[in-house]
């Protein structure tokens, strides 16, 4: 969620903070697989799951961290942040609606929000454009999303605890869910501002 701006850049690919960040994406297929062994005749495994889950986080938050830090800001990194949060998101909801945690119509608006950003980076590559940075209401959303899936996953069990997850998860997935909306809409406005500005220097 730290996003890798501003400053210097480098051209370096081997830094602390670009291995965090694929260290992080690595991660993404042993979240996934911990999630669904249940699915597949396995042992219930959300506890490790969890734990993957965490540790992306705390690298997600070290790798910007450090690269402001250490001056280790790099477009690698700019790439592999973001990239990362949305293949976890996206694993995340795999899992939950296979699982049968999440509902379908919930999936479908979140990802039908990740084919709107899609079609926007299309458009600003075929302008000339890099993709839009990441921008505070994205940070935010994304931040949401990450503490809503675990506290969800947490939730498919008994007892208090998974209770009082439900109810604070799903309150983060609704806030997430707005927010990631929100900046989707301010990616298109930008685009669209991009794209006229082109239009009129012709």
């Amino acid at each position: 969620m730290e996003v890798q701006e501003t400053r210097v850049q480098t051209d370096r690919v081997l830094t602390i903070p670009n291995i965090l960040s694929m260290a992080r994406l690595l991660g993404v297929p042993l979240f996934l697989w911990l999630i669904l062994r249940p699915e597949f005749g396995g042992p219930k495994s959300d506890g490790w799951a969890l734990l993957v889950l965490a540790l992306s986080g705390i690298s997600d938050y070290l790798d910007g961290k450090l690269a402001r830090r250490w001056n280790q800001i790099s477009s690698l990194g700019r790439l592999l942040d973001p990239a990362a949060d949305r293949l976890y998101i996206l694993s995340t909801l795999v899992g939950l609606t296979w699982r049968e945690i999440l509902p379908l119509w919930l999936t479908a608006v979140l990802l039908a929000r990740e084919l709107v950003l899609l079609v926007m980076v299309g458009i600003l590559r075929r302008h000339g454009y890099p993709p839009p940075q990441v921008n505070f209401l994205g940070k935010a959303a994304t931040f949401n999303l990450m503490y809503a899936f675990p506290l969800l996953l947490l939730s498919d069990g008994s007892g208090w605890i998974s209770s009082l997850a439900a109810i604070f998860g799903w309150a983060f997935a609704g806030w997430g869910t707005t927010l990631y909306w929100w900046a989707g809409v301010l990616y298109v406005v930008q685009v669209r501002r991009l794209v006229r500005a082109d239009a009129m220097a012709d």
